[in-house]
């Protein structure tokens, strides 16, 4: 089959880079991937001690079946094991082409891939669309190169839903909708999301965990040579279920990279401007990362933020952690 069916195939998948073929014959094409990323960290709260941590543990396994040579069929699984107990994360099939890929089922919405920031964990302050996977995800992606376009759906959905810390919660009501439309030229790739989710679950901003969210986020990404720049902008609103405004925030985020050899130094402002008392909030970071193999990664990273936990001051934020992939 063409390579462009292929790459639209792993589009699909929120965890999964194509990493080992398990099977690649008679149209049948399985690969095997995953990811362990262990922390040593201090965040910004001042009530917690630095800990040892895992960051990221993944496993998933995506095939590719060639019906013709303009269609496939495309399905995916993939599982998480960050907090001791395994949980399936990603259950979906659906079909692939030049028109692009079309899926149905558990998967992560369009909107889990907004972001700009170069941070690894003290950026801190950054556009919250709270809940971005779902269990009945109708999801369509498109991208020939140049101009790329995708848009998913969270129907009433039923069974656990997790949020982006990985808090579990049951809910039968939540509807989200969300897009991203986006175009690259010459070093720069400038993209739009939206999200607006009604009775989504994972916030402290209503006694219940569940608010109505609204928002988007403006990013431009703009690599010359060694740099590599980028700039955000965005906005959401949470209300309760009385249409009672909870939050407004307007987000910004600058952030830039500079790469030697195997090298990567980088450093980034975020600027979270909140209409309640918690007011306008920055974090600043910097880090470097080594590239010891295509598939393992250190770094460390140190970070500051202004914002104010229980009426503390923040602690000085660092991390030090391996990431490794396969």
């Amino acid at each position: 089959m063409k390579k462009t069916l292929l790459a639209l195939a792993v589009l699909t998948a929120g965890s999964a880079n194509a990493g080992i073929n398990l099977y690649d014959a008679n149209g049948v094409k399985v690969d095997l991937s995953g990811a362990t990323e262990v922390q040593y960290r201090e965040d910004y709260d001042p009530s917690k001690d630095a800990e040892l941590r895992i960051d990221d543990a993944d496993l998933a396994i995506n095939t590719t079946v060639a019906i013709s040579e303009q269609l496939n069929v495309v399905a995916g699984t993939a599982f998480e094991y960050e907090d001791g107990d395994v949980r399936n994360d990603e259950l979906w099939a659906g079909f692939g082409g030049d028109f692009g890929t079309l899926t149905f089922g558990r998967q992560y919405l369009i909107s889990d891939d907004s972001g700009v920031g170069k941070d690894y964990e003290l950026g801190s302050e950054s556009v919250d669309f709270v809940q971005t996977n779902g269990n009945e995800v109708i999801k369509y992606v498109y991208d020939n190169g140049t101009f790329y376009f995708g848009a998913s759906h969270d129907l009433k959905d039923s069974g656990d839903v997790v949020d982006k810390d990985g808090n579990v919660f049951a809910n039968d009501d939540t509807s989200i909708t969300d897009a991203r439309i986006g175009y690259r030229v010459a070093g720069l790739d400038a993209r739009v999301y939206y999200y607006t989710g009604d009775h989504v679950a994972g916030t402290t901003f209503d006694k219940d965990g569940y608010v109505d969210v609204d928002g988007y986020n403006v990013e431009a990404e703009y690599g010359f040579g060694s740099v590599g720049l980028a700039a955000s902008f965005g906005q959401v609103k949470y209300k309760n279920a009385y249409g009672v405004d909870l939050l407004r925030a307007n987000v910004y985020q600058v952030a830039a990279d500079y790469t030697i050899d195997k090298t990567t130094f980088a450093i980034g402002y975020n600027n979270y401007d909140r209409r309640d008392e918690a007011g306008d909030n920055y974090a600043v970071y910097a880090n470097v990362t080594q590239q010891l193999h295509s598939n393992v990664k250190v770094y460390a990273e140190i970070g500051n933020t202004d914002a104010k936990f229980d009426g503390r001051d923040a602690d000085f934020g660092y991390v030090a952690g391996m990431e490794v992939k396969f």
